[in-house]
C-alpha cells in the first residue's frame, strides 16, 4: 500500500475512493473497504482511502476528544490488509476544516484524486459548516464525471456499528462485545521498551509496550494474547493504566506479563490483544498486597484460557 502525506495538486491516475477516519477499523468500516475494493477492481483502477489526522474533534475540541481506538500506523496496516491500495492522509486544521464544499469536491476530489467512483457512509459530511452531503456528491459527480455511492449503516445484533459504539464497550470493560463490533478482539500495538523493572522486583517480569495515545480508551486488568514475538500466539495477563498504587500523576502504561515465557524481547513490535477484562484498576496499600493481587489475576488469567484454544497456536 502506498501512503501519501497529502493530496496532490493534480492526479497522475484516477481512483476509486472513500473518505472517513475509520478509527478502529470495524465491521461498518470493512464493509465499506470491501465495497471499496470490488468497485476497484470493476474499474480497473486503485483503491484509494482518504483520512484525517488529527481527529477533527482534537482540532475543536481537544478536551472533549473521544479516546483514539487506533494509532495511525495501526490503522495503515489495517487498511492494508483489508485491500487498500492508496492511503491519503489529509492535516486536519481550520484551513480544510473552512474549504467550502464546492471547492473540496473541485480541489480534492476532482483535480487531486480523479475520483471515478466515492463510497460514503451515509451520515458524511464534509466542507465548511459541514453542509456538503451525499447528494451533493451525487450530484456534481454527474457534471464532473464521477458516480456516488453511499453506504447504509451495518448493524449487530440490531445494534449500529460505530467507533463510539466500540469505546463504549471498551470503557465498560466488555471486551466480548467490542469484539463483535471490531470483528475480532481489540488490540493496541507498539514497541517493547525499558521501564521501571518493578514487575520483576515482584516475581512477575513484563514486557513494556510503548503507549503513544493521549487518552486511554481501556483500563484495567486483563486475559490478552501477544502476537509479534514468533509465529505464536502468547498467553498473558495485562494491566494498562496509570499504576495508582506506585505514585500519582504517572505516565499511563501497558504492562503484559507472558506465561513460561523468559525471552529478552526489547526492541520488538509487538500486537496485544484484549480477550477479557478481570477487573479495574486499583490501589493497593503496599507493594506486598499488589504483589499478592497480581498473582490472582494471574492465575484467573490461566483459568480463563483453560481449555481455550489461542488463535494461531
Amino acid at each position: 500500500m502506498l501512503v501519501f502525506r497529502k493530496v496532490p495538486d493534480r492526479a497522475t491516475t484516477p481512483t476509486v475512493l472513500t473518505i472517513g477516519n475509520f478509527d478502529g477499523l470495524h465491521l461498518g468500516h470493512r464493509a465499506m473497504l470491501e465495497r471499496l475494493a470490488v468497485q476497484a477492481r470493476a474499474l480497473g483502477l486503485p483503491a484509494a482511502v482518504m483520512t484525517f489526522e488529527p481527529h477533527p474533534r482534537e482540532l475543536f475540541a481537544p478536551d472533549q476528544a473521544p479516546a483514539r481506538l487506533t494509532s495511525m500506523r495501526e490503522k495503515l496496516a489495517l487498511l492494508e490488509s483489508c485491500g487498500v491500495d492508496r492511503a491519503y492522509i489529509c492535516r486536519f486544521d481550520r484551513r480544510l476544516a473552512g474549504l467550502p464544499a464546492a471547492e473540496f469536491i473541485d480541489r480534492i476530489l476532482v483535480q487531486g484524486l480523479a475520483v471515478r467512483h466515492v463510497i460514503i457512509g451515509d451520515d458524511f459530511r464534509f466542507g465548511q459548516g459541514r453542509v456538503g452531503d451525499f447528494e451533493m456528491l451525487r450530484s456534481a459527480g454527474q457534471s464532473c464525471g464521477f458516480t456516488a455511492e453511499a453506504m447504509h449503516t451495518v448493524e449487530c445484533d440490531g445494534e449500529r456499528v460505530s467507533s463510539s459504539a466500540v469505546r463504549e464497550a471498551l470503557a465498560a470493560g466488555d471486551l466480548e462485545h467490542a469484539a463483535r463490533l471490531l470483528g475480532r478482539p481489540y488490540e493496541i500495538a507498539g514497541r517493547v521498551v525499558h521501564g521501571g523493572k518493578i514487575g520483576r522486583q515482584l516475581g512477575f517480569p513484563t514486557a513494556n509496550i510503548q503507549l503513544k495515545r493521549k487518552r486511554l480508551p481501556l483500563t484495567g486488568v486483563f486475559a490478552v494474547a501477544v502476537t509479534g514475538v514468533d509465529k505464536r500466539h502468547l498467553p498473558g495477563a495485562a494491566s494498562i493504566g496509570v499504576r495508582p498504587t506506585l505514585g500519582q500523576g504517572l505516565r499511563p502504561v501497558l504492562e503484559v506479563h507472558l506465561f513460561d515465557f523468559d525471552r529478552e524481547i526489547y526492541g520488538a513490535h509487538v500486537a496485544v490483544h484484549f480477550l477479557h477484562k478481570l477487573r479495574d484498576e486499583w490501589k493497593f496499600d503496599s507493594l506486598d498486597a499488589l504483589k499478592a493481587q497480581i498473582a490472582r489475576d494471574v492465575e484467573n488469567t490461566r483459568d480463563y484460557f483453560a481449555g481455550k484454544p489461542i488463535g494461531g497456536n
